[in-house]
């Protein structure tokens, strides 16, 4: 009896969406719109995030040793395009104009001032030991100190004009020491081949798991989870709306004083708007799958995953619907629950990551979309598409959207109860 008393309120809930022409195009078309044009724009801005070369201007004053092992660095390197047909004042007027980042400007004779320098103090120290020549004579060989000009674009973020300086640094430091250990070298009369010795400390990066992914996403990555949660929670809005016409019209009424229980009611307007985002979901998936590759895309994978993201996917609609329940439940006219709906979603939306990655967020919105079930669901996508997770991997983030949902729906419940009480 229970079951078909389910079944009447699902088939309730198919016949007023039915009737309800702009809300399926809410639901259906707006998302899929969205995707696409978010994920055109957005996809450079990840290619940049994901190491693609930035273009920078080069100009080699001292065409010598030096500048040729600072070249070979930069071209060697996964982030910078060289561009080398430029002078001093064409690139400063380049990138002040905002044409270009950053220039590298090497002054002239770089590579002889260096070794001279190197050379005279070497030979200054070999002779405080006493084994070798006046250093008087030697000092009258000293250089004044290079400099190489770095040009940055006003607009440049701070952060990557620091990296920047500390890569150049590290490089000319590097070659200096070389220099240096050369001239002890030929001062002292050794064989040793300093080429072979390697450096006491290194790196080594550790990856999560063989075969993983990066977890940092590209556009595809990001935007396909992220446009589908968007979908599933804008359903609040038809949901809300339904609920307060069936309060407008009379139908919450009959429900109430009929032996149904409130909370069937509820669980068929879950089950009705489940099937929904689950068709939602299959339609953001197909677009990533089939349509980005013809738009020079990249293609959002799925393979070996496509159980997990369901289940993310359902728990995701139980936490929509269960705010969809409690805003229907609350409101009194469509007047306050579809913009105040539509409103919560977009706010909801944008603390959660949807609009912007979190990852690109100042600290402060970082610790406040934690609190967003949107976020939810979309680290627990994240742990799917890039970390490769399980169920068990993504457990914390499936119970954070049960339990709201419960307390959505106990919430609704408890003040349809209080508002009926007589």
């Amino acid at each position: 009896m229970l079951l078909y008393k389910l079944w009447r309120s699902f088939v309730k809930e198919i016949l007023l969406l039915k009737r309800d022409i702009g809300g399926i195009v809410i639901i259906f078309v707006m998302p899929l719109l969205l995707i696409v044009t978010i994920t055109l724009i957005q996809d450079s801005t990840f290619k940049n995030l994901e190491g693609s070369k930035i273009p920078i201007i080069f100009i080699d004053n001292d065409k010598s040793e030096v500048s040729k092992s600072i070249k070979q660095e930069l071209e060697t390197s996964k982030t910078f395009q060289l561009l080398t047909n430029y002078n001093e004042k064409s690139a400063q007027d380049a990138v002040f104009s905002g044409d270009y980042q950053m220039a590298i400007v090497i002054p002239e004779n770089l590579t002889k001032d260096l070794n001279s320098n190197i050379d005279s103090k070497v030979q200054t120290i070999v002779s405080s030991f006493g084994l070798e020549g006046d250093s008087a004579a030697v000092k009258k060989t000293a250089v004044k100190a290079k400099e190489i000009h770095l040009y940055f674009d006003p607009a440049t973020n701070a952060g990557f004009k620091n990296s920047v300086m500390n890569s150049v640094n590290k490089m000319v430091f590097e070659i200096e020491n070389k220099k240096i250990y050369k001239a002890f070298q030929d001062q002292l009369g050794t064989e040793e081949n300093l080429e072979e010795n390697k450096n006491l400390i290194s790196f080594k990066e550790i990856t999560p798991k063989k075969g993983a992914m990066d977890v940092m996403p590209n556009s595809v990555q990001h935007n396909v989870p992220a446009w589908t949660l968007f979908a599933i929670f804008f359903i609040v809005v038809p949901l809300s709306i339904n609920l307060v016409k069936e309060k407008s019209q009379g139908t919450s009424v009959r429900a109430r004083i009929s032996p149904t229980p409130y909370f069937v009611h509820i669980l068929g307007k879950t089950f009705t708007y489940l099937i929904i985002c689950i068709i939602q979901f299959l339609l953001m998936v197909a677009v990533g799958i089939y349509l980005f590759p013809y738009m020079d895309l990249p293609a959002f994978d799925v393979s070996g995953k496509m159980f997990q993201l369901i289940v993310v996917t359902l728990f995701s609609g139980l936490a929509a619907i269960g705010f969809g329940v409690l805003l229907g439940t609350i409101a009194d006219t469509q007047e306050q629950s579809a913009p105040f709906g539509a409103t919560s979603v977009v706010v909801l939306a944008a603390i959660g990551g949807i609009w912007v990655p979190v990852f690109l967020m100042p600290e402060f919105m970082q610790t406040v979309a934690k609190f967003s079930p949107m976020n939810w669901g979309l680290n627990a996508y994240y742990d799917i598409i890039l970390r490769n997770s399980g169920i068990g991997g993504i457990a914390k983030e499936l119970a954070f959207l049960f339990a709201f949902y419960i307390a959505m729906v106990a919430i609704s419940i408890f003040y349809e109860r209080k508002q009926n009480a007589v």
